[in-house]
């Protein structure tokens, strides 16, 4: 790897930032001041020291991040704070949210750089099951649950759309709590799904994604890396 993408890729500095860093003798190689930024490096045994501090390259990250409201999922900045603002961890601006949140939505949130394991939670080719809390504006039982529930397994025509949502399930936990579990991720679908059986959402959470549920131990807007057996589970 060249040296000046080393530097970038393991530090706060952008390539250029990097090469006015090897010109100001800022940087050692193997013990020695290296001023070449096109130097080619061995990532696994070249010791590369900035200013005193021996970089390292960043390996994959897989996190799991409990999305309090007003964050948003965007890259850039806008009107709220962005989820990766709350990471602490180096070149956290690489980490990409898999899937989407709205901003007033709480729960379960992943992020990683691995675009691979990203497409594979979120590609609707594999179905990944996502699990919702919703609270309603107007309390469903009875018949009308019933009625409820058996729309949404049949699958439900959304406004705009041109096809039904793929069969899900409806659980009421209570008449104005219900449960969505849906394996697809068009657009708010979730507040447009109870939109259609004539009810709105007051606030959603989602407590899982596949065999994957959100750590009860994290309170809003803390994090933790996933573990070999959770990062597995896609």
């Amino acid at each position: 790897m060249r040296l000046d993408r080393f530097l970038s890729e393991t530090s706060p500095l952008t390539r250029s930032l990097a090469k006015r860093a090897l010109k100001n003798g800022e940087v050692t190689l193997n013990g020695e001041p290296i001023k070449q930024s096109a130097t080619q490096i061995d990532t696994d045994n070249d010791v590369v020291v900035l200013n005193g501090e021996r970089l390292e390259l960043v390996g994959l990250r897989y996190i799991m991040l409990h999305k309090p409201v007003d964050v948003e999922c965007n890259a850039r900045r806008g009107l709220y704070q962005r989820a990766i603002d709350l990471i602490d961890l180096p070149k956290a601006d690489r980490l990409q949210p898999v899937g989407r949140l709205d901003v007033d939505t709480t729960g379960l949130l992943l992020l990683t750089d691995d675009g691979q394991w990203s497409h594979r939670v979120t590609s609707p080719r594999h179905r990944c099951a996502k699990v919702y809390i919703a609270e309603l504006a107007e309390p469903m039982e009875g018949a009308s649950a019933e009625w409820a529930i058996e729309q949404v397994a049949n699958g439900l025509m959304l406004d705009g759309e041109e096809t039904p949502t793929q069969p899900a399930t409806l659980r009421f936990l209570s008449p104005s709590q219900a449960e969505l579990t849906i394996t697809e991720g068009r657009y708010h679908q979730v507040k447009r799904m109870f939109a259609a059986l004539g009810n709105h959402v007051n606030s959603l959470h989602r407590s899982s994604i596949g065999d994957l549920a959100l750590d009860e131990n994290l309170a809003p807007g803390e994090w933790r890396e996933l573990t070999t057996d959770e990062i597995a589970l896609f």
